[in-house]
Order: C-alpha cells, then sequence, then structure tokens
C-alpha cells in the first residue's frame, strides 16, 4: 500500500511537473505524433515496397526487383525495335513506375484498366519519374533472369 502512495505522489509531481513546462508535454506530443504515424506508415509497407524506394532514393539500376502496384495511366506500345507494353503502377510508396513489357517475348495483358493491380518481377531501372520496370518476360537465350507479371491471377512471363 505504502508503495502505491508513494508510486501516486511521484506521479502527480511529475503531472504538476509537466503543468509548469507546457513545452516538454507539446515535445513529447510531437515526438509521439510523428513516430507513430510514420511507424504506422511504415509498417504497411512490404520488404519489396521499401527496397523500391531504397533503389529509387540510392539512384541505383540494373536491379532484380519484384512488387505490386496500382495501374494508374495506360500508355501507348512503344513499336521502335521490340514492343513493349507501357503502363504506369503507384506503389504503396506514392512512387510511380513505369512497366515496359515486351509484348515479343511475352504475352500482352489483355484488359489492363486503370485502378487494376499488377504484380511485378523484373529489372528495376532508376529515373527521376520513379522508375522503370523491364525484363518482365522470360530470356529466350537463358543469359538473363527471367521476369513476370501478374494480373487477375493470370502469369505473363
Amino acid at each position: 500500500m505504502k508503495k502505491l502512495i508513494i508510486l501516486c505522489l511521484i506521479g502527480l509531481g511529475f503531472y504538476a511537473y509537466l503543468q509548469d513546462n507546457p513545452q516538454i508535454t507539446q515535445r513529447a506530443e510531437d515526438t509521439f505524433n510523428t513516430s507513430f504515424l510514420s511507424a504506422d506508415k511504415s509498417s504497411t509497407l512490404t520488404s519489396s515496397d521499401k527496397a523500391l524506394k531504397n533503389a529509387f532514393d540510392r539512384r541505383q539500376s540494373n536491379l532484380q526487383m519484384g512488387g505490386s502496384g496500382r495501374v494508374i495511366a495506360l500508355l501507348a506500345d512503344d513499336l521502335k525495335g521490340s514492343r513493349h507494353q507501357k503502363f504506369i503502377l503507384e506503389l504503396a510508396t506514392g512512387q510511380t513506375l513505369l512497366v515496359a513489357h515486351n509484348i515479343d517475348l511475352a504475352p500482352r495483358i489483355n484488359g489492363l484498366s486503370v485502378g487494376d493491380q499488377v504484380k511485378f518481377f523484373g529489372e528495376y531501372e532508376w529515373n527521376a519519374k520513379g522508375g522503370v520496370m523491364h525484363w518482365t518476360h522470360h530470356d529466350p537465350k537463358g543469359r538473363h533472369e527471367g521476369g513476370w507479371l501478374v494480373h487477375n491471377g493470370t502469369i505473363y512471363q
């Protein structure tokens, strides 16, 4: 019982101290809110999201990576040289990623629409707009690690 009374008195003394020093209370609230909110957001990110953000932040290229995102734009096919289906994904981090999917080596994703989720694995190349994901297909010569896309449960490789 004495320990409980002593703890209550200490708590009341600390509370009175904080009331006389509001800047301490505000700093503690700011620290809690900042760390809680940032931890909450980062805890929802997958390791793939974090790796892609890290690659973008460090301006890295030629990295075999995977992840997923939501289609925010469908672009015209690139028909110069090897043909590529192109679209832009938004990742969980807010980063955008251009997907350049070689449709001479892998099937086109028919029925792709804005708002659709797409999983991917391929080679990441940095650019200032978020990066490009290519090699999302098999390598017929077997010299490069194969990639893939998944849309509505169908694998395109």
